[in-house]
């Protein structure tokens, strides 16, 4: 294994059911299950995808990746990342959807529509 240990917390020692439940008991303690509904779900993780966006808004891809290698910037785009997930992992618990089992069925869906040998960017005709 390469590189320091992985710290409990990380993505190889955590569950998405882990990260489920500590979304689920944050939002129960401030009793915002009311205000969760899919619509203001939806509307919040696009909200928050948006703001993901605006770090990058007048960047090239080269500078793009130049800037998330700045400590700082990393930072801020990982807690808007952060936002955006944590509404994704609301929505679920909201609708009940499996988050694993929908995202085995996504890249198997896409696994027929963009097979390995079409190398590139997928172009919708």
């Amino acid at each position: 294994m390469d590189g320091p240990p992985a710290s409990p917390q990380s993505d190889d020692q955590t569950s998405v059911e882990d990260l489920r439940a500590a979304v689920r008991q944050f939002v129960a303690a401030r009793e915002w299950d009311q205000f969760h509904t899919p619509k203001n779900l939806a509307m919040s993780i696009a909200i928050e995808a948006a703001e993901i966006m605006e770090h990058f808004q007048w960047l090239d891809g080269d500078a793009s990746r130049e800037y998330v290698l700045d400590v700082k910037q990393k930072a801020q785009v990982a807690d808007e990342l952060a936002d955006v997930l944590i509404y994704a992992l609301c929505f679920a618990n909201s609708c009940d959807i499996d988050v694993s089992q929908a995202i085995r069925a996504k890249l198997a869906h896409s696994e027929t529509r963009y097979p390995p040998e079409k190398k590139g960017l997928p172009i919708k005709k």
